[in-house]
């Protein structure tokens, strides 16, 4: 074994860390799979743990997923796009990211989130001023797609503070 490699774990062995793991925090199970590969002595052991783990519901994608959603959506710092990328990158299905997704964002208004993203992110600072210099435009502009909210809401609200943020709308397609 070599220095600051983890020990190859044997099933039952497996089977304790794989209860630590589920134990520490939730985990898709793309997510689970790839840290008991780390471990497993024997690769074989890996399908046996996990199926048994979804016939008792302790891995569930759909509730993660679901779940992961719901929280994000609820902490207004987040747009549905940017939910749906983070649940691909944890190796949850597109269809089931988008549901879940579509679901934690229904009966929201996407241009009152971002209004209040603004609000919480520019907290004390007079945003027409601001956004007056194309540069601070684009860059907030910018970071409204990144935290995962659609350039036409994002557009509607900045067009509140400057004129100018019609000329983004073709900023998407350039980046």
């Amino acid at each position: 074994m070599a220095f600051g490699q983890p020990r190859k774990l044997e099933r039952d062995d497996l089977r304790e860390y794989a209860a630590k793991l589920l134990s520490g925090r939730a985990l898709t199970a793309s997510e689970f799979k790839d840290k008991l590969r780390r471990r497993a002595a024997d690769l074989d052991d890996i399908d046996g743990i996990v199926a048994q783990l979804k016939e008792y519901g302790a891995l569930n994608d759909r509730k993660y997923a679901e779940h992961f959603a719901e929280t994000r959506a609820g902490s207004g710092n987040f747009g549905r796009q940017r939910v749906v990328s983070d649940l691909l990158r944890k190796k949850v299905t597109p269809k089931l990211a988008e549901k879940a997704a579509s679901d934690a964002f229904s009966g929201t208004n996407e241009s009152e989130m971002v209004q209040q993203w603004l609000a919480r992110k520019y907290r004390g600072k007079d945003l027409g001023t601001l956004l007056r210099e194309p540069a601070k435009l684009a860059s907030v502009f910018r970071r409204l797609r990144l935290a995962g909210f659609a350039s036409g809401p994002s557009i509607q609200v900045l067009k509140r503070f400057a004129a100018e943020a019609e000329q983004l709308e073709g900023m998407d397609e350039e980046s």
